[in-house]
């Protein structure tokens, strides 16, 4: 797993780039999100997802029932037992999201150059000339000359898939467009974006209360996804009807950026939030083709440098279809990882797409290589210098591991945490080797019963670029009194050696706490 010295910066040997890439026990230190859905809910699917690098399985909540995503759920629990492989659970919601509604599920033709009318009427038939939508107040919110999206799940940009409309006229609550270009609208959802219009719908909508209050909270879910996500209040009211639920006051919140107003309040709603979902499909249908990469990149560098992780979404969409990604996609792929990505989400790849365990494969594979040339030292310099002095104290504990590691080449850092918090910061400073995150469950009780937390920290910095954590014995205390109390350590060290990622004379950098004081310590392993 550790890092080659070779950067982009530098020539690349061209014969180098033909040699076969090491195998390792971890996929990659970039994280996969996959969506699960009809070709990804089996057992046996979703064990291999979790085999080729799936950390967090997304629900999307824009489609299908509760029962349906919990006959998922249930799978996805027998798959993590029967792998052994940790896996988080993200709940997206639909969000202020308009739908054309297709009662009869039969394809849609539309023809370029003629007209369609989009009606809040939900009880006609979806046909060539009309399509009913899912908001009352569609003709309120758009004027002549304005831009529609449609296309199934979203606006791809391919023009046998998706449709994109011009208003021609508002006459009361119908919208008559002018079709653009011919296309065949197939499936169950079909999503339709206004271009850069507000619409007047809450961010958390009742029928996304309904899910958390119920769904959310029966499964303990580890994040979730906001979609639409506006203003800091959006996030600030989300993180409030959460607390009203017992264990959701853990879960984190992940801001889905979707339209040009959370782009503009973009600095307000990472303040608030505990990370970023960079959704490209909308904005990009919001932003001007070539303004895309320059929101993707000093997104990403806000997050790294706020230490909150930074998700990108639509990067393999032809592997829907296809076994192998397009050239541009796996160079996106990778480009993300060298902006500073965390995580990759993968949507209709793995929810309808015909390769789901492949996706997550290829996913994983480049985001490695391109993990392999990251300008750490470039990285690390630069975040120490936004960081400032003084820094705090554990902000300076943290960039020290990160710093000490790589000088003596360690093979892995191991921090003992309770919070999560630690960890995240070492993780925020990008080191080359792995970060083994030995949560310590800490037993609480609320004078009725008694319970260990541990399990939520330890799942949610599966979506954390380079963190791999793994439950301590709740009997092992996070604090140790002296730093002779090895056994925790052994524990750890026993665990990276059964991950092959802990060697014989390997060098391994540990950051815990010894009594009140912070302490990184070098260990050089025997044989």
């Amino acid at each position: 797993m550790q890092s080659s010295p070779l950067l982009l910066e530098e020539p690349i040997r061209m014969a180098s780039i033909l040699e076969p890439s090491k195998p390792s026990f971890f996929p990659a230190m970039t994280k996969i999100v996959g969506t699960l859905g009809p070709k990804s809910r089996s057992v046996d699917v979703i064990s291999r997802c979790l085999e080729a690098g799936m950390s967090v399985a997304r629900f999307d909540f824009s489609w299908g029932d509760p029962e349906y995503h919990q006959e998922t759920l249930e799978n996805l629990k027998a798959a993590i037992k029967s792998t052994k492989k940790l896996c988080a659970v993200m709940l997206d919601t639909v969000g202020p999201e308009l739908q054309v509604v297709n009662k009869t599920e039969h394809p849609i033709s539309l023809q370029a150059d003629t007209l369609v009318v989009l009606t809040p009427d939900q009880d006609k038939e979806a046909t060539s000339n009309l399509l009913p939508v899912n908001f009352n107040g569609l003709s309120r919110a758009v004027k002549k000359g304005d831009t529609i999206f449609i296309g199934q799940y979203l606006f791809t940009g391919s023009e046998t898939t998706s449709v994109w409309l011009e208003v021609k006229d508002v006459d009361g609550d119908d919208v008559t467009c002018i079709i653009k270009n011919s296309a065949t609208l197939a499936g169950s959802l079909y999503t339709l974006h206004v271009s850069q219009i507000r619409i007047d719908l809450p961010t958390l909508t009742d029928k996304d209360k309904e899910v958390i209050s119920t769904w959310g909270l029966q499964n303990n879910i580890d994040f979730l996804s906001l979609s639409y996500t506006r203003h800091a209040e959006d996030v600030r009211h989300a993180r409030e009807f959460l607390s009203k639920f017992g264990d959701l006051k853990q879960t984190q919140i992940f801001a889905k950026i979707e339209n040009i107003e959370g782009l503009t309040h973009f600095d307000e709603i990472l303040r608030e939030a505990d990370g970023i979902i960079l959704s490209r499909g909308n904005l990009g249908i919001d932003l001007p083709p070539e303004k895309v990469f320059l929101f993707q990149k000093a997104a990403i560098y806000k997050c790294n440098m706020a230490g909150k992780p930074a998700v990108v979404t639509r990067v393999v969409d032809t592997m829907t279809d296809n076994l192998r990604p397009t050239r541009a996609e796996a160079t996106d792929v990778a480009n993300a990882v060298l902006d500073g990505s965390d995580a990759i989400v993968l949507g209709a790849e793995t929810l309808r797409g015909l390769y789901p365990v492949e996706t997550i494969s290829i996913v994983g594979k480049i985001c490695a290589e391109a993990e392999k040339v990251y300008n750490q030292d470039l990285y690390f310099k630069k975040t120490v210098r936004y960081v400032g002095e003084p820094m705090s104290h554990l902000e300076s504990i943290a960039s020290s591991a990160v710093r000490a590691a790589i000088k003596v080449k360690a093979s892995v850092i191991i921090c003992f945490t309770s919070s999560g918090r630690a960890a995240r910061l070492i993780a925020k400073y990008r080191p080359t080797m792995p970060v083994i995150s030995v949560v310590i469950p800490q037993l609480k009780t609320n004078q009725l019963r008694w319970t260990f937390t541990g399990g939520f920290q330890a799942r949610q910095s599966l979506i954390i670029r380079g963190l791999f954590p793994m439950l301590a014995d709740p009997r092992h205390p996070a604090e140790s009194k002296s730093a002779t109390n090895e056994s925790i350590l052994k524990v750890a060290l026993d665990h990276g050696k059964a991950c092959g990622i802990v060697k014989p004379h390997d060098r391994v950098v540990v950051c815990q706490k010894v009594g009140d004081s912070s302490v990184v310590k070098i260990i050089e392993l025997e044989d």
